[in-house]
């Protein structure tokens, strides 16, 4: 900030107060969200050369969240994503990881927590958020003592004593304490509701769905009279009566029966468990389960057990990863025989963590069901909500014991990624769908990400409706929405974000003698598009200069064993993945991810959305993603005309039959351009489109970190000591 600007707006001082009166006046709270503190002549560092881009404004503590407000309203230089819970400026409270104060002329430092003193009055205040984001503000002009304050209440309200503290109580308690049903009819939905598996019609779909004859919805933990973590309804083997499961259930970790995840069309299933501690009831009670399990299966196939903390790394050494991926990120120190698979049970010891990832992406491999975007929550609501993944603890949101904090629904959610970054015509949503699903588990208004079980969740809204919600003599119920009501954070528009416009599904329209068909493929049949497809989607891969070869060649990189030349025996997993990877590609058939170091990359929307230093002007995939919409959406508009063009013969020109305007029908974010528009990118697009860096913190120069390295080409799997030789 130049001397003049501050003298500037020292002699304004009076005028602005004026400013800043109308525009609070102009700040919506929503209903039961409360003003804690507020400070004024705050400014929000932008540029760290300068100072020149810089906002002054007013900071905000609700009892939601931490808004800035500009005294101006700065040049949209990029489009962002338009949230309805959140302006551009505004940090959820259960976002924030770290409250940070500094007073640089002391040269202290405190990271603040709940009920804290404060004994010097900052000059900066730095938010550490669990999206990323490094958020400073600077109290050059603010009072010392209004400064300190508002630092304070944002420290305590970020840190609840109480579950029932979360904003998302007092926000819905108010806003839905009408009958849930009566809400689920009125909201609007912009695709077909996802089942949340709390009732036995959801399982029975289920079951129907996937053919799985020789299972059944059991009711035996209704009123979670059995297992306080797993959902009411479950589906068990049919040749188990209740009585046994009853006994069953008492050698297992929490009463947790094992669970039925998933049944392939062979018959065969996909079944998650934990683990048993008493070797005598392991033996006497697991096998009889498992010989339940076998009759379950057509031809009676064997049980294989996998036991995940044998091969997998437990949640401490995941969260150590993430924690030093985030700091080179942020830049701060802080057929039959093809198609063969047995019944298997995946094991864990109390089979809410890894179970929960490692199920849901053999289904997301196996079944193309789960690829569409109502398939895929349907997923997640199954295999992490209903099953019991602690949401609550590993997600920190009460900031009581970090040793139980791991980001695993992220970890699974960058694994979707890197798939869909593979084959980038096989799922219907897109980048910035899982981008925002990440940024939902820190906005608490809605019960997916909330809490550590069903049990828990009835409980405390069951509570707080009788306590502090409801008032006496109206009904006694809260509606804790799913964040799959995207409407609730997004409008119609932003929701189309989600549309992969290269999906390729089974029920994807084309047009054939002039008349719109239904795309169907047999059990057997494959892509025939393969021979024409652009050399940047081969075989249904993205090439990304030269990273990805033709699948014929993946046979020589993968394994040795894999080459169809080497005279060796061969395993059937073995012949399996040869087999598989020589043929043609099939989008709705099985997934296989590709795991050398060269076909994993960087989720670089996530993790570097917020750092300026990587953001490409006009660049990134949103160049292509903007071409793509724009022909889905000419095709459809195509589509549209021939199903109602009218005309008696060929030799008489028809006219078009009245129909709706296709604006209101478009699924496409960005739609087809006229005959007179330019063909240029739009100004605002960016690599981090749909969101901004705008407002994130760098410290210090990128010069010489890890994060300048990989954006200079560096390989992400190299170490250290050989980045040093890359760059």
């Amino acid at each position: 900030m130049c001397a003049n600007s501050t003298r500037s707006l020292r002699a304004t001082k009076n005028a602005s107060e004026v400013f800043f009166f109308f525009y609070c006046m102009q700040h919506v709270l929503f209903p039961g969200e409360i003003v804690v503190n507020e400070v004024n002549f705050v400014r929000k560092c932008i540029n760290n050369e300068n100072g020149h881009d810089d906002l002054w404004g007013k900071l905000i503590c609700t009892n939601f969240k931490v808004s800035f407000i500009p005294q101006e309203d700065p040049p949209k230089q990029n489009a962002h994503l338009s949230h309805l819970l959140l302006a551009e400026h505004d940090v959820a409270l259960t976002c924030l990881d770290q409250v940070v104060t500094v007073n640089d002329a002391k040269g202290k430092k405190k990271v603040l927590g709940s009920n804290q003193k404060l004994k010097f009055n900052p000059t900066e205040l730095i938010l550490y958020c669990k999206d990323l984001r490094i958020i400073r503000f600077c109290f050059d002009e603010a009072g010392p003592e209004s400064a300190k304050k508002v630092c304070l209440a944002i420290a305590h309200y970020a840190h609840p004593a109480d579950l029932h503290l979360l904003f998302g109580f007092e926000y819905q308690g108010r806003r839905y304490h009408e009958p849930a049903a009566e809400i689920n009819e009125s909201m609007p939905r912009m695709s077909p509701q996802t089942p949340v598996y709390d009732c036995p019609s959801d399982w029975d779909r289920e079951i129907k769905r996937t053919g799985a004859t020789e299972w059944r919805v059991c009711s035996i933990n209704e009123r979670y009279n059995v297992s306080q973590s797993l959902p009411e309804y479950i589906v068990v083997p049919a040749s188990l009566a209740d009585q046994d499961l009853r006994q069953f259930a008492n050698c297992y970790s929490d009463n947790r029966i094992p669970l039925w995840c998933w049944n392939h069309p062979n018959g065969s299933a996909l079944v998650r468990m934990c683990n048993v501690a008493d070797p005598i009831a392991q033996k006497k009670f697991e096998q009889r389960i498992f010989n339940a399990i076998t009759k379950s299966h057509p031809t009676c196939s064997e049980v294989i057990k996998l036991d995940l903390e044998k091969s997998l790394p437990n949640i401490l050494d995941i969260q150590s990863a993430f924690c030093k991926f985030r700091q080179s990120c942020v830049i701060d120190p802080f057929e039959e025989s093809e198609e063969r698979w047995f019944s298997f049970v995946i094991t864990e010891e109390e089979d809410r963590d890894l179970n929960c990832a490692v199920s849901s992406l053999v289904q997301l491999m196996l079944d193309p069901h789960y690829r569409s975007l109502s398939g895929f929550q349907s997923l997640v609501q199954k295999e992490w909500v209903m099953a019991g993944h602690r949401f609550l603890d590993r997600c920190n949101h009460l900031k009581r014991n970090d040793k139980e904090e791991c980001p695993l629904f992220l970890l699974f959610l960058d694994c979707v990624w890197q798939m869909i970054n593979q084959y980038p015509a096989a799922f219907e949503f897109t980048e910035t769908y899982l981008t925002v699903l990440s940024d939902s588990m820190w906005i608490p208004v809605h019960g997916t990400f909330l809490f550590n079980s069903c049990l828990q969740r009835t409980q405390h809204l069951t509570e707080f409706a009788k306590t502090k919600a409801i008032p006496p003599g109206e009904d006694q119920s809260v509606y804790f929405p799913p964040v799959w009501e995207w409407s609730q954070q997004f409008s119609a528009k932003e929701q189309t974000l989600f549309n992969n416009p290269m999906y390729v599904g089974k029920s994807v329209a084309r047009v054939q003698n002039g008349e719109v068909k239904t795309f169907k493929r047999t059990k057997k049949a494959y892509s025939a598009s393969v021979k024409g497809s652009p050399a940047s989607v081969v075989n249904g891969l993205r090439d990304g200069e030269g990273t990805l070869s033709r699948r014929v060649s993946f046979m020589s990189e993968l394994k040795p064993e894999f080459s169809s030349v080497k005279d060796v025996v061969e395993s059937p997993s073995e012949r399996f993945f040869r087999d598989w990877f020589s043929r043609p590609f099939d989008q709705q058939g099985l997934l296989l991810p590709l795991l050398l170091p060269s076909h994993i990359a960087v989720w670089k929307l996530f993790f570097l959305r917020w750092v300026p230093e990587a953001c490409i002007p006009k660049g990134g995939t949103v160049t292509a993603y903007h071409k793509l919409c724009q022909l889905v959406d000419e095709i459809e508009m195509l589509q549209c005309q021939l199903k109602h063009y009218k005309g008696p013969s060929p030799c008489i020109t028809p006219e078009p039959s009245p129909c709706k305007p296709h604006s209101v029908q478009r699924r496409m974010y960005f739609n087809a351009c006229s005959a007179d528009e330019s063909p240029s990118l739009p100004d605002f697009l960016t690599s981090s489109f749909p969101f901004t860096p705008v407002g994130n913190l760098c410290r210090r120069s990128t010069l010489g970190t890890p994060i300048t390295k990989f954006l200079n080409g560096a390989k992400i799997w190299l170490s250290t000591e050989t980045l040093n030789d890359t760059v």
